[in-house]
């Protein structure tokens, strides 16, 4: 295997010092995640005497393997599909084949890009990267250790913990010794798995198991919830479950794992109980997508009086201020939304804070993207959250069959669906299950951040034919109204809101999506 793109041979630090002196910086970060490296930068070009300190990937995650790196991966599993379908289209085909090394390659020279970009970063801001691992000795001070051997010590007016979280491996018995793939393995891989096991419905699990499906492996993914991302509404899961199982996916819920035997890339088998039978899969390679565990372990925190939570991460106020002085925390070491664009706001709020303001993290959207494709796109409440939080609604749905862009794209599987405060005009949430619902969301979120009644998306002038164009039918559609009397529990969309009792009088209750015939599309 060739080296990764990410090679940090080259990367600049200054001369470094053959002592332990403590050198005194006003900024010191910890990690250079998408947060902790937006704050380097800016505050270096704002005159800050400013060092960050990276263990292995330039750039954190992101753009070296998770975020950026996947999604590459996921669009050549994407135009695999298209191939597939071309005569749908009235294109014919011979000879397709797919090469794992030249969709690796693919994916590698853009990460090599991107981290020539963030070199650029650190000269041209005048932060200084230092390449070693970091731990603290002391209030607000850290010991380097360089890729070389050497010691740095480093003492921050301000210090920043930015070192991000890692793939969670779960205590069954076997699986550590079956070295199983993580995200970061699944993206390396240069052949097509024979058959892949998958232990996790979540982002992760879902995004890769359609990949390599649509390269040509045979996959089985494994979750110990009753829905595939349990958190979202019924008609979301249901959805995402038979679009997937569509595609030839295999689906096992309800199931706990019991042991694991084999050796991922030969042969592995998963001993589970479903649904209180057991059950033995065997395949040729498992990946683990079963959460995310913090990266605070070895750092010395409790020497900098750093207090962690009860699952790990670092305890940070609504300010993103640890419990110790002058060190604060961005991103997915603290126990927020594990998203990148949640810890770019991290940084905005430690800078103003840093600098005298008083911004927080609470109140703020938190939008996500699932790159399944059809993708699945939400911004504010789901039903769920409604429900939980007693908030009466009104919910608006139609189907991608009323949006005509879907009709010339022939992708008409999924639906809009969106939340409207029972008492107001004022949006609560929207959820898009389609192609490119992630930009179909963004202009919802849009409104939502201008404080925009549903009416003026449905009364606006869109180019035709788009697909931002779908929210037309959509608010213009007959909602269902959910007047909650009181405190509840569950989701509105499955048999509990069925057996819930009547609603207040003059609502109408919700006891199935709005359907539009195809006759019924909106222009």
């Amino acid at each position: 295997m060739k080296n990764q793109p990410n090679d940090l041979n080259s990367a600049p630090s200054r001369p470094l010092p053959g002592n332990t002196e403590v050198e005194d910086y006003d900024v010191v970060i910890l990690g250079s995640g998408a947060g902790a490296k937006l704050a380097a930068w800016t505050f270096a070009r704002q005159g800050q005497r400013v060092a960050a300190i990276e263990r292995k990937y330039i750039g954190g995650a992101c753009p070296n393997i998770a975020c950026l790196p996947s999604k590459n991966v996921i669009h050549s599993a994407k135009v695999a599909s298209f191939v597939r379908r071309s005569e749908e289209f009235g294109i014919t085909k011979t000879g397709f084949g797919i090469d794992m090394s030249a969709v690796r390659e693919r994916k590698r020279r853009m990460v090599s890009n991107l981290v020539n970009v963030h070199l650029d970063n650190y000269r041209n801001s005048g932060a200084e990267l230092i390449l070693g691992s970091g731990r603290f000795i002391g209030p607000r001070t850290l010991e380097v250790t360089l890729r070389d051997g050497l010691k740095r010590r480093l003492r921050g007016t301000n210090v920043i913990i930015g070192t991000g979280s890692r793939a969670a491996l779960d205590p069954i018995p076997g699986l550590d010794e079956a070295q199983p793939l993580t995200h970061v393995d699944a993206l390396e891989l240069d052949e097509i798995p024979e058959h892949l096991l998958v232990i996790g419905g979540g982002y992760v699990g879902l995004e890769f198991s359609q990949a390599m499906l649509r390269f040509g492996s045979k996959v089985s993914v494994i979750d110990r919830n009753s829905q595939l991302l349990h958190h979202e509404d019924e008609d979301v899961s249901e959805g995402l479950r038979d679009m997937l199982a569509d595609e030839g996916l295999e689906i096992i819920l309800n199931a706990r794992i019991k042991s694991v035997s084999g050796k991922s890339g030969q042969s592995v088998e998963v001993l589970l109980e479903e649904n209180g039978s057991e059950k033995t899969l065997t395949g040729t390679h498992l990946l683990v997508a079963a959460g995310r565990v913090p990266n605070t372990q070895d750092i010395g925190l409790e020497l900098a009086g750093v207090e962690l939570t009860d699952r790990g991460y670092v305890k940070v106020n609504q300010r993103l201020e640890t419990t110790a002085p002058g060190v604060w925390a961005v991103g997915d070491v603290t126990d927020g939304p594990k998203f990148t664009h949640i810890s770019v706001d991290d940084f905005r709020v430690v800078h103003d804070n840093i600098r005298g303001g008083n911004r927080v993290t609470t109140g703020r959207q938190v939008p996500f993207c699932l790159f399944t494709d059809p993708e699945l796109a939400r911004v504010g409440l789901s039903e769920q959250d409604a429900w939980r939080l007693s908030v009466p609604y009104r919910s608006f749905k139609v189907p991608m069959e009323a949006v005509l862009r879907a009709h010339t794209l022939s992708e008409t599987r999924g639906f809009l669906k969106a939340l409207v405060e029972a008492g107001s005009d004022r949006i609560l949430g929207f959820t898009a299950f389609c192609f490119d619902a992630g930009e179909i969301m963004s202009v919802v979120q849009i409104a939502m951040i201008a404080g925009m009644p549903y009416t003026g998306l449905r009364d606006a002038v869109f180019a035709h034919p788009t697909l931002a164009e779908g929210l037309i039918p959509l608010f213009s559609s007959e909602p269902s109204v959910q007047n909650l009397p009181g405190p509840t529990k569950g989701s509105p969309t499955g048999k509990q809101a069925r057996n819930r009792s009547q609603p207040q009088r003059g609502s109408q209750t919700r006891s199935r999506p709005i359907r539009h015939k195809r006759n019924e599309i909106h222009k």
